[in-house]
């Protein structure tokens, strides 16, 4: 570390916690201390409470603890059993109705709630679902001959917006009982030659396992969220996996990957921005459009898609509640379910992943990413829902800016950076919401990474992942994603790798600017992307709710008209891919340097199906909803 930088950096520190001495009025409490050194300005006052200290006005900003109406433990597992049916007990304060139906999965490998003709209302939290009466030609389960049965639900409030589904079975003829019941999932992830990861939640601990072929994959010790490994497959090949919990199973099947530098045709997915949309209902189910969503997985499926690549924005997020958050992301992945029990998914992190700690100000407030950053940070949330690759960069910690290298002072980019293959082709998944401090004029104040920047740690080992792939005979094609654009046409032209042309914006680490602003930053990953990699087919981004496709060659214009700094040549013409149109509000076409290099722009909802075919790779988009095409072309 640069010797004046590391004594600048000890003297605002200590500064810094000299204040919050002298506003506290006594020692610095307990949580001062654990304000991660990498934010500066922040501090804690006599009755524990987090403030922000602008330090040119000396105003204090307190910190905002939101309450938010809904969270995920007011909403699972709180079922009963009684001589009619199912009571259910929700947060007191909600008012609403309950939504109700059984699921037949004996003729269907699809299987959904088909919703009741009646209903239930929710009554200060609480409601009733009288199975009791569901008999005769309502019984599409028989559970009156065998006691057995499975009910879906939907939960709506007093003013009709849709708060979540459920599912449960249910044990007895009257009496009856909750029973033991996979409540999210299962989902495929992870997908390779030998291997593939099954994950699901039960509604309360349970030890599970799993038969593939001829192996069965079991726990040792109870759970609620179950993730296997099944290992040991064969490359390219189908397989009916079944999942046993109590006295339960259920049977699925997927196909293993085939193995690397195979030039066997396929077919993947990719789509981004399933944040809730316009419209009502289904639309909006707390947090996602689970309506646009099940379309694409559907879609997907019937399409023969091998995974789909799905890089941000899947709930509305920006919440200071964790306990919202999660809520949000079981919406999310319960809009996925039956489909992702068949078809693997694979996730990437956007801005609206944000769980964020929030002081008083105009619009949402002076944010940052929430810490602590092992437990409550954006990464840490996004790590604990998904089941993605661990092979990424480990986090920010030993950059040259690292304030204090004996310890962690980053949050984590495990399951928010990583890559995989399938095949010929390659996927390397970035994370440009790191770190993620959305109040930008702030960021010099506080410290946080903006909107859209890769920061020095996840650069390089792009930049090394790259470089091996290059070197792999096996890889005809590698694809690269991640949420912004590095040319943004119509929604975030105030942003991601743009800011309208203003290279100032950049990340603040323990009070100190980085190097290179966001423009210098874009250049030096395209120039990875295109001039050192020419495996490299397309980047494929999202953030913005259309769907566009960009051609980057020497011709196009990239910098404001008031640049002075160097100019990247570019040395052979390359796609940007956006399409940020998996059911989030469009957004229309800007005007901006390299309008006319965008050959095509739609506010569609889209899906983009890539057809890779030994050297060949063909882009087919589709509107999920109403099955019109976009576009077809060729991309190599």
């Amino acid at each position: 570390m640069d010797v004046k930088y590391n004594v600048n950096f000890l003297i605002m520190r200590s500064l810094q916690v000299l204040l919050a001495f002298l506003i506290s009025g006594s020692t610095v409490s307990s949580f001062a201390q654990e304000i991660p050194e990498v934010y500066t300005n922040i501090g804690v006052n006599r009755a524990g409470a987090l403030y922000f200290e602008n330090p040119e006005t000396g105003e204090r900003k307190a910190s905002l603890e939101s309450n938010p109406e809904h969270v995920l433990s007011g909403m699972e597992n709180r079922i009963h059993g009684t001589a009619e049916g199912l009571g259910f007990r929700f947060d007191s304060t909600l008012q609403g109705t309950l939504y109700y139906g059984f699921i037949d999965h004996r003729n269907s490998d699809l299987p959904q709630p088909v919703f009741f003709k009646r209903n239930a209302a929710i009554k200060d939290g609480r409601a009733e679902i009288p199975v009791a009466e569901m008999t005769g030609k309502y019984d599409m389960t028989g559970w009156q001959a065998t006691g057995r049965s499975r009910m879906g639900y939907r939960v709506v409030n007093d003013k009709g917006a849709f708060i979540c589904d459920g599912k449960i079975n249910i044990r007895g003829r009257g009496p009856f009982e909750p029973d033991l019941t996979i409540t999210e999932g299962p989902f495929l992830s992870m997908q390779t030659p030998e291997s593939i990861t099954v994950s699901f939640k039960t509604n309360r601990p349970a030890i599970t396992s799993i038969t593939a072929g001829r192996r069965t994959f079991a726990e040792e010790e109870e759970k609620v969220r179950h993730v296997f490994l099944l290992d040991g497959l064969h490359p390219d090949r189908y397989y009916v996996y079944v999942i046993h919990y109590g006295d339960h199973q259920g049977s699925w099947s997927f196909r293993t990957a085939p193995e690397k530098g195979t030039r066997k045709p396929f077919t993947f997915a990719y789509a981004s921005d399933s944040r809730s949309g316009q419209g009502g209902g289904e639309r909006s189910i707390y947090g996602t459009n689970a309506y646009i969503l099940k379309k694409i997985m559907a879609l997907a499926k019937y399409r023969g898609a091998a995974f789909l690549q799905f890089t941000g924005d899947l709930i509305d997020g920006y919440s200071t509640s964790t306990g919202e958050t999660r809520l949000q992301y079981r919406n999310w992945f319960r809009a996925l379910e039956p489909f992702a029990a068949y078809l693997p998914v694979n996730i990437g992190m956007g801005n609206h992943e944000a769980v964020v700690r929030t002081f008083e100000g105009e619009g949402h407030g002076i944010s940052i990413d929430r810490f602590p950053f092992d437990a409550e940070s954006s990464e840490a949330l996004f790590a604990e829902v998904v089941a993605n690759p661990m092979n990424g960069p480990e986090s920010e910690d030993g950059s040259v800016y690292d304030p204090d290298t004996k310890k962690t002072s980053f949050p984590s980019y495990k399951e928010s950076v990583y890559h995989y293959t399938y095949g010929n082709m390659a996927m390397v998944v970035l994370n440009t919401n790191y770190w993620y401090a959305p109040s930008v004029d702030y960021i010099p104040y506080t410290g946080g990474n903006p909107h859209g920047y890769i920061m020095d740690n996840q650069l390089q080992w792009l930049r090394e992942t790259l470089q091996a792939m290059e070197a792999d005979e096996g890889i005809d094609h590698v694809f690269v994603t991640l949420h912004t654009p590095a040319f943004p046409n119509g929604g975030h032209v105030q942003d991601d790798m743009w800011y309208d042309g203003n290279n100032a914006v950049r990340p603040y680490i323990a009070g100190q600017p980085v190097k290179k602003g966001i423009i210098e930053r874009r250049d030096e990953f395209l120039d990875i992307l295109i001039n050192e990699n020419p495996k490299v087919a397309a980047l494929l981004c999202g953030d913005e709710h259309n769907y566009s496709r960009l051609r980057i060659d020497r011709q196009t214009l990239m910098y404001p008209a008031s640049w002075t700094g160097p100019r990247l040549e570019i040395t052979r013409p390359f796609w940007q891919i956006t399409n940020g149109s998996a059911g989030a509000p469009y957004y229309a076409r800007e005007d901006v340097p390299w309008k006319e290099d965008v050959e095509i722009f739609s506010t569609q909802y889209a899906l983009c199906l890539f057809h890779v075919s030994g050297e060949k790779v063909n882009l087919e988009v589709i509107n999920p909803d109403t099955m019109e095409g976009i576009e077809m072309v060729e991309i190599r």
